[in-house]
């Protein structure tokens, strides 16, 4: 067997995956069909929760992934919901990382890939996998005229994935109605500070300032009511340099001294999301399990946050101690991840509906939204909770302590980031009891660390994704020690 684990797609979100699962000692290759790492970059927003994902996973060096990408990026405290003015406020959440970074997707994607070469697990380019069968025992994948064999398939190639079509898994959703613009460029008169131009009469403009010059995004009215078939004409059409000037003087009344740009395409919101995102052996990650409109950078975070997601229960499943919770439970991938997609598709037709409504009815609906988000903190709190991915909740079952199903709070333990002590093979349970109560329920899956003390809970078990599994309002051992068993398939011997 070549591997335990074949990525297919060398993207950031298949690259993710293969850094996390090798992270736990599951040998893994990468398959990527174009000749070389992509010079574009479709997304340029890095939330806050990736932005903990990637301090888990230590380099070289003593660094960890997100030591290498924050130096490449801008960090801006504040995000945006469908473009509206009044932008959504991070610094509340506890988080070693209350900002947006953005950091062009091509600088990530080298990042991730020569922190697998130094692992001794380089990206195959050049080689497309067209094809594959499963048993109950093994992937028999074909790449190129070779067959390879693999425990574990997972297809990180894209909205149009090959892996997603040969596991015959349906891909629903709802036709696209609008064709924007969006490219990197260079402008000589750029607006001050990141900019959000809109007018039912003239279209939309969204000028972004990246680490290499400016991402810039909108649309005409005209490009939005569209069928299906007319959006698919005008994405297939290439947009050039002095079209795209045109189209900002039409809309803006200024080209902002555009000088040349690196990369334009057009978006589209066509939503859809996998009906399954596995087929026995076979998993879906980001682009190849959802799609939808481009807005926040939340389908690279999505992505990422479903390697996140996959990694440790699949490494647990390989490893032979994974119980049914997270392998076919209520806590596994598919049952976890597929409702985070559908609230991703309605989170972003809703974005798209206030940016492309392009009449007095729509100036009216951004104008009462954005008047909420200033007025009601708590839309804008839960606004900024779901785009920056701090506050997207797993379902729990029973009475839910407030931090059950959520990513775990900025906390130390054992006088270090919490961030820094998750290892994908093992859970780590905070114990805020004043004595260390807990010591004795460590084992080979289970980490005991001390946390400083906080009102309201006794212990949290941390899974190795970030995420709280349960926490306890008080130090019931017999209680925590059962629960910890089930996720960890341990079982303690407790005296009543």
């Amino acid at each position: 067997m070549n591997a335990d684990v074949v990525v297919v797609g060398g993207g950031p979100v298949g690259l993710l995956t293969a850094a996390l699962l090798h992270s736990a000692g599951i040998p893994v290759r990468v398959f990527e069909r174009d000749a070389g790492p992509s010079e574009y970059s479709k997304a340029i927003t890095m939330q806050p929760r990736t932005l903990e994902t990637f301090a888990s996973v230590r380099s070289d060096g003593g660094k960890r992934l997100v030591d290498l990408v924050l130096p490449l990026g801008r960090q801006v405290p504040r995000t945006h919901f469908a473009t509206l003015p009044n932008l959504l406020e991070l610094g509340a959440f506890e988080t070693a990382y209350p900002f947006v970074l953005f950091i062009p997707q091509a600088d990530t994607e080298r990042v991730l890939a020569r922190h697998l070469a130094a692992q001794g697990v380089p990206v195959e380019y050049g080689r497309e996998v067209t094809s594959f069968t499963q048993d109950a025992e093994r992937v028999l994948v074909t790449v190129g005229g070779e067959t390879v064999e693999t425990r574990y398939l997972v297809g990180a190639d894209g909205a149009h994935s090959t892996v997603r079509k040969v596991a015959g898994i349906g891909f629903p959703g709802t036709e696209p109605t609008s064709a924007g613009f969006v490219g990197d460029v260079e402008l000589a008169a750029p607006p001050e500070h990141d900019f959000h131009l809109w007018s039912h009469e003239t279209g939309s403009v969204s000028i972004i300032r990246t680490p290499s010059g400016h991402r810039l995004f909108g649309m005409e009215p005209g490009d939005a009511g569209l069928t299906g078939q007319e959006v698919r004409a005008r994405r297939d059409r290439p947009l050039g340099t002095e079209e795209l000037r045109a189209t900002l003087i039409r809309i803006a009344g200024t080209d902002f001294g555009l000088r040349s740009s690196s990369w334009l395409s057009r978006s589209t919101d066509s939503t859809r999301y996998a009906d399954r995102f596995r087929a026995g052996r076979v998993f879906l990650v980001g682009d190849a399990a959802h799609v939808h409109l481009p807005a926040g950078g939340q389908g690279l975070n999505v992505g990422f946050q479903d390697a996140a997601n996959l990694s440790w229960k699949l490494a647990a499943e390989i490893d032979g101690w994974a119980p049914s919770l997270i392998v076919d439970g209520p806590a596994s991938y598919p049952a976890e991840r597929l409702p985070i997609a559908e609230k991703l598709g309605e989170n972003t037709l809703a974005q798209s509906a206030i940016m492309t409504t392009f009449t007095p009815a729509g100036a009216a609906l951004r104008a009462m939204t954005t008047e909420l988000i200033a007025k009601a903190p708590g839309l804008s709190a839960e606004l900024a909770g779901w785009v920056s991915g701090l506050k997207v909740r797993y379902a729990v079952a029973g009475d839910a302590h407030p931090l059950d199903g959520l990513p775990a709070p900025a906390l130390l333990v054992d006088g270090e980031n919490l961030l820094h002590r998750l290892e994908i093979g093992r859970y780590l349970l905070a114990d805020f009891t004043p004595d260390g109560q807990l010591a004795a329920l460590a084992s080979p899956r289970v980490t005991v660390a001390r946390a400083e003390r906080r009102p309201g809970v006794a212990a949290a078990l941390i899974r190795p994704d970030g995420y709280v599994a349960r926490a306890w309002p008080e130090p019931d051992v017999a209680d925590i020690a059962k629960t910890v068993g089930q996720w960890a398939n341990h079982r303690y011997r407790v005296a009543s």
